[in-house]
């Protein structure tokens, strides 16, 4: 792991596109503000880890297309609905 030393308003590059600044430092706890191009994500690693088990979660569910079926049936009826509400509202 590389660790660098940065005050208030420095920054730092990754790569040639990727800019880390830090914008306020305030106790123990430190701001950071990053550009970065919009096909790159950033997310907090707490956020990064819940995406990442939600992913292999996803790959061990089994897919049953009779399902598919179902949920969009369900989709329509609740359109339906929401529009007779509407029209009651009106």
């Amino acid at each position: 792991m590389l660790v660098l030393a940065r005050k208030l308003n420095e920054s730092i590059m990754i790569g040639d596109d990727i800019e880390v600044v830090v914008i306020d430092i305030k106790g123990d706890q430190v701001k950071l503000g990053i550009r970065a191009p919009k096909s790159v994500t950033v997310h907090r690693m707490e956020i990064y880890q819940d995406i990442k088990q939600e992913n292999i979660a996803a790959t061990k569910s089994e897919f049953d297309p009779g399902k598919l079926r179902e949920l969009s049936d369900l989709f329509k009826s609740e359109l339906s609905e929401k529009k007779e509400k509407k029209k009651k509202s009106e």
